[in-house]
C-alpha cells in the first residue's frame, strides 16, 4: 500500500509546479577567474544565509564525508565538412555495445551513439572523413534509431580514440550556454579532481573546488570520497510531459569502487553529495543492494525510474553497503558497475544522504524536482532569494549548501 499511496503523491505532481522566472542576464556564460570565489548559498534549518564558496568548510557538519564525482568529460563534439561544404556534427554520447574505457582504447575501429546536426545532409551508405594527427577517421552510419544515431568510426595506425578525441574533438558545452566552446572551457569545465574520462557534461556542483580547499577540509577532519558517474546528455533533456512522472529518465553508468562503499557503510548521517550526480549515484547505491537483497540475484545491475518507489526500504543504510560489499567480496571482484535511471521527485524517500552542494538549475527540470524533493517547498525560498541577490545560475553560476531542516 505504501508504494501505491507514493503513486498517487507523484502524479500531482505538475511539470508546471518547478517553474520559476529565469532571464537570461542571470545565466552565467562564463565562470569566474577564481573557481571558489563564487556565492555560496547556505540553507539550513529554513533558514538562508549568504557566503562565499572558499568558506564552505564553516558551514559544513562536523567530521563530514564529502562525496564528490570523479568522472571527466569528454571532447565529446567532432565536426566533419562535405565536399558541399556542408557542416555535419556528431557529438559522440556514449560507447555502443562496450564500456568508455575499451572504445576510449580502441585504435581501429568503435561505434558511439551519437547525436547529429544536419544529419538530412548525411546521405545513408555515404562517409564523412577528417584528417587527424597523422591518420583520416572516417565515420558511417550503422544505424539510424528514433533517439540516436549508431555512428561507426574507422582508422588508420595505432593512435587510440581517446588521443583522437582530444587531438580534433570539442568540449560539449551545455546548449543553454548559448556560445561556443572556446579554449578556457577545456580547463574550466573540468574539475580539479576529474579522473575517469567519459562525460559529456561535467558535475557541474565540483566546479567550484580548488586542490588547497579540498587539502584544507580534510586538515579540518572532513573525509573526502569519490565514485564515479558518467554524466550523459540526457541530464539536459527538458521534461516536456504535462505530469513529471510521465517523464521518461535517462539511465547513466555507475562505478563506486568496493573500497569506497566500505569508508561510507557506517557514515549515516555525515555523508554529504557534491552534486546532484553524485545525490543519485548514492541513493542508487542503496537501491540497488534492496533490489538485489529481494530478488536473491547479486547479478541485477540496472535501477529503473521506478524501483525507489516500488522497494521496500527494508535494510539500513549500512546493512545495504554491508549487503553489497560481501556481494562483491564473494564475486572477487573491487567496484560496483550499474546501470541508474533513478528519477527523484517529492515523495522520495531518503536513504544516503545529509546534505547536498548544488548549482542552481533549469525551471521544470529533472533537477529541480530532485530539489524539491530534498528541501520541500522551501525551493521556492531559495531560488527566489538567489534571484534577487545577483546569483548565478546554470554550469558556470553560483552554488548552495542544502542542510535538511533538523
Amino acid at each position: 500500500m505504501e508504494a501505491y499511496f507514493c503513486k498517487m503523491e507523484r502524479d500531482k505532481l505538475f511539470t508546471e509546479d518547478f517553474s520559476y522566472p529565469l532571464p537570461q542576464e542571470r545565466i552565467a556564460k562564463y565562470p569566474l577567474k577564481d573557481r571558489n570565489q563564487s556565492k555560496l548559498l547556505v540553507y539550513k534549518n529554513g533558514l538562508i544565509q549568504e557566503d562565499r564558496f572558499f568558506n564552505l568548510n564553516t558551514h559544513l557538519l562536523e567530521n563530514s564525508v564529502l562525496v564528490f564525482n570523479d568522472t571527466k568529460v569528454l571532447a565529446a563534439r567532432l565536426y566533419f565538412k562535405k565536399a558541399t561544404g556542408a557542416k555535419i556534427e556528431v557529438f559522440c554520447l556514449e560507447p555502443f555495445e562496450s564500456t568508455v574505457e575499451e572504445t576510449l582504447s580502441s585504435t581501429k575501429v568503435c561505434r558511439w551513439k551519437c547525436m547529429v546536426g544536419n544529419l538530412k545532409r548525411w546521405k545513408e551508405g555515404g562517409a564523412l572523413s577528417l584528417e587527424i594527427a597523422g591518420t583520416v577517421l572516417t565515420a558511417k552510419v550503422f544505424e539510424r534509431r528514433q533517439e540516436d544515431v549508431i555512428v561507426e568510426f574507422q582508422w588508420d595506425g595505432e593512435i587510440a580514440f581517446a588521443d583522437i578525441l582530444s587531438e580534433a574533438g570539442e568540449i560539449p558545452l551545455p546548449p543553454y550556454l548559448n556560445r561556443s566552446t572556446e579554449e578556457n572551457d577545456l580547463k574550466t569545465y573540468q574539475t580539479v579532481y576529474a579522473k575517469q574520462e567519459g562525460a559529456v557534461a561535467a558535475p557541474t556542483a565540483g566546479l567550484h573546488f580548488v586542490n588547497s580547499q579540498l587539502q584544507k577540509l580534510e586538515q579540518a577532519g572532513h573525509n573526502l570520497a569519490y565514485l564515479t558517474l558518467y554524466v550523459g546528455a540526457g541530464t539536459f533533456k527538458p521534461v516536456k510531459s504535462e505530469k513529471l512522472t510521465e517523464h521518461k529518465m535517462h539511465q547513466e553508468r555507475i562505478v563506486i569502487e568496493l573500497e569506497t562503499i566500505e569508508q561510507l557503510a557506517d557514515q549515516h548521517g555525515k555523508i554529504i553529495s557534491v552534486g546532484t550526480t553524485s545525490l543519485r549515484s548514492l541513493e542508487s547505491l542503496y537501491w540497488l543492494a534492496v533490489k538485489q537483497f529481494n530478488a536473491a540475484d547479486a547479478t541485477i545491475d540496472y535501477l529503473s525510474q521506478e524501483d525507489a518507489y516500488n522497494l521496500p526500504p527494508q535494510l539500513s543504510w549500512q546493512e545495504a553497503c554491508n549487503f553489497l560489499v560481501n556481494q562483491l567480496k564473494d564475486r572477487g571482484e573491487k567496484q560496483l558497475d550499474f546501470y541508474s535511471a533513478l528519477f527523484i521527485m517529492p515523495s522520495y524517500k531518503w536513504q544516503a544522504i545529509s546534505g547536498l552542494i548544488t548549482n542552481f538549475h533549469q525551471p521544470q527540470s529533472t533537477l529541480l524536482a530532485l530539489v524539491s524533493a530534498w528541501i520541500g517547498q522551501d525551493w521556492k525560498k531559495v531560488y527566489d532569494y538567489a534571484l534577487k541577490n545577483n546569483f548565478r545560475f546554470l554550469s558556470y553560476g553560483d552554488s548552495s549548501l542544502l542542510l535538511r531542516n533538523g
